[in-house]
């Protein structure tokens, strides 16, 4: 048997407990994971002193770190530190990453919605291009690599020529399985694409399916979808073995519609080549909605507290069952293996 690959989550997967990090790292380390993805957003302090702390309390759990941040491109609408420079923005990041002891730093550019607005994907692409490269020092000086996610926001062949275009010595993939649903791409393809980039992961299930309009997709927790994990695995490791597989647990969202069969469509996506999308069509055919039960009220704004419990409660059950799944039925994970 192959080597397994390592095991770890991302901390987003429990974003409605608001933990912070050294009980984050607790935790992971309570389900015998390798490793966590930390975000800036989570530490309880950025004092130095603080993240020595977090560092030493990581390598002591046996919990290899990833640092994420946020939004880089100041084009987007997801860019919020609008008083504040974007490349002293990414500059200070890594410099946090690198005190947490970190070797990647994930962010991203943009979001789904923002494909379909007025900015063109080209702009999104050459800003983020100069804001990486502006960086580009501070991240070799730190020993830091800079993982850019596919957040439904670019095809894999786009994140793949920004990459190549800031830097493959110092910029990377933060590869994601759950999001290429948002751009007609079946996530194995993804895999193979943007795997020999990937610096990093984040690992979820989706079920995918026929529409009226042309297909859904939902998020589910690993085991409850219908992608091809085989393949998906099996480019994890021919492409990028050495990078940790950090689930990234969404549950509790409708199923989202992908209208292809609307001509209007189109307008965001006129370089799509058609064997790509019949590779999308054809998991569609062989998928079906998501079966189980599910609590619905991860997007909804104020919502009643107990449905806040109730979705806290689905988190952690989805995460600790998605790690179950990874490491008995999929043969994910070092630690604790006989």
């Amino acid at each position: 048997m192959a080597d397994p690959l390592r095991l770890g989550i991302d901390a987003y997967s429990l974003r409605a407990f608001h933990w912070k990090d050294i009980q984050l790292i607790d935790y992971a380390a309570s389900l015998g994971v390798d490793a966590m993805q930390l975000d800036i957003g989570d530490l309880a302090s950025q004092d130095a002193g603080h993240l020595r702390a977090v560092r030493d309390h990581a390598a002591e759990r046996g919990i290899y770190l990833d640092v994420a941040t946020g939004c880089i491109c100041p084009v987007s609408s997801a860019f919020q530190p609008k008083t504040k420079d974007p490349v002293q923005y990414l500059n200070d990041s890594l410099t946090t990453a690198s005190q947490l002891g970190a070797k990647v730093m994930r962010c991203f550019i943009s979001s789904p919605a923002e494909r379909r607005g007025p900015v063109p994907v080209q702009r999104f692409i050459e800003s983020t291009v100069q804001v990486l490269r502006a960086a580009r020092r501070q991240a070799l000086d730190l020993g830091l690599r800079i993982a850019v996610e596919n957040h439904g926001d670019l095809t894999s062949r786009e994140m793949r020529a920004l990459i190549e275009a800031a830097g493959k010595d110092f910029a990377g993939s933060c590869l994601d399985t759950g999001n290429p649903m948002w751009v007609l791409e079946d996530p194995a393809e993804t895999v193979e694409i943007l795997g020999p980039y990937a610096l990093t992961s984040h690992v979820r299930d989706s079920v995918l399916y026929e529409h009226a309009g042309g297909a859904a997709f939902q998020w589910v927790a690993l085991g409850d979808g219908t992608m091809d994990w085989p393949r998906i695995l099996d480019g994890f490791r021919r492409f990028c073995p050495g990078i940790p597989l950090q689930l990234e647990i969404i549950t509790g969202r409708k199923p989202q519609m992908l209208p292809y069969l609307d001509a209007d469509f189109w307008k965001i996506f006129p370089d799509m080549a058609a064997a790509d999308l019949a590779q999308f069509i054809a998991l569609a055919k062989r998928g079906h909605p998501f079966e189980g039960f599910m609590v619905m009220t991860d997007s909804m704004e104020n919502p009643l507290a107990e449905y806040v419990a109730a979705l806290r409660e689905q988190q952690r059950k989805d995460l600790e069952r998605s790690v179950v799944y990874a490491r008995e039925k999929l043969g994910l994970g070092v630690r604790g293996r006989g």
